[in-house]
């Protein structure tokens, strides 16, 4: 799923080239591409279960110029030498969706990476994960990674009622499906605030559409009074918006999930 892009203006760091092995429609939106070959062997993991990677694209407008897109990996499987990534498509909209959907065993791709940020802390007692479909591949790794007694509640917005995909998740896991086909960024919020918090220790994942993280913010800082270290809130894309112009208003006040930057 997509993060965010940017266009390579400096230059870029070490990259390596994967092949495709295979690739497989979850749903209609949503196509899985298996990566591998010989690059694979200079792949170094992270423990994170939010770890990304960007891939590397030719573009040309209006002249030729090399661009990244940002993806979560799904999963990682050393003995297979492969990565999955999951990408969801819009048509012939943007240059990442595309390709996945076209492309084939044997093509090639370059990436950078990985980097990441969170993991679900086995010591939480409660566990929130929030967001939509870019999200996924996060939220699915995640509550592969969680012990066998966690417990929590998945609020996954989605805009069709064939956009779920199969999620394992532990006993104590609720996986809840929010279909929304109207895009209200406040939805996702309003479930969020409806739940019956628990006490104890709390951890959140929220990652997603750029004003529904905003309204995220405001329930879980300002209502539940939650403490940076127990979330992670990221804005992965927003609505309305190229990923390069999503990319570059991170650097204005619009696109600040967090007012002080």
């Amino acid at each position: 799923m997509s993060l965010a892009s940017s266009t390579t203006r400096r230059t870029p760091r070490p990259s390596i080239e994967l092949e495709v092995l295979e690739t497989e429609w979850l749903n209609p939106h949503l196509v899985r591409v298996g990566l591998g070959g010989d690059g694979f062997s200079r792949f170094e993991d992270r423990p994170e279960t939010d770890k990304y990677v960007k891939l590397l694209f030719a573009a040309s407008d209006p002249e030729p110029r090399q661009v990244t897109r940002t993806y979560t990996i799904r999963r990682v499987v050393p003995a297979e030498q492969r990565l999955e990534i999951d990408f969801v498509v819009h048509g012939d909209e943007g240059l990442a969706g595309p390709w996945a959907a076209a492309a084939r065993a044997g093509d090639r791709i370059a990436l950078m990476g990985p980097g990441g940020g969170y993991a679900p802390r086995p010591d939480a007692e409660w566990h929130l994960f929030a967001g939509d479909l870019s999200a996924v591949p996060a939220i699915a790794a995640s509550l592969e990674a969680l012990p066998d007694d966690a417990s929590g509640v998945v609020l996954i917005e989605i805009d069709a009622a064939d956009a779920p995909v199969p999620l394992t998740a532990p006993r104590g896991v609720e996986v809840r499906w929010i279909l929304d086909p109207a895009h209200d960024p406040q939805r996702l919020a309003e479930e969020v605030r409806s739940l019956d918090w628990p006490s104890g220790e709390i951890q959140v994942f929220a990652h997603g559409e750029r004003e529904a993280m905003k309204a995220l913010r405001r329930i879980l800082f300002t209502e539940r009074e939650l403490e940076r270290g127990q979330v992670s809130l990221s804005g992965y894309w927003a609505r309305g918006r190229t990923e390069d112009r999503f990319q570059a208003e991170k650097r204005e006040s619009i696109g600040k999930i967090f007012p002080e930057g």
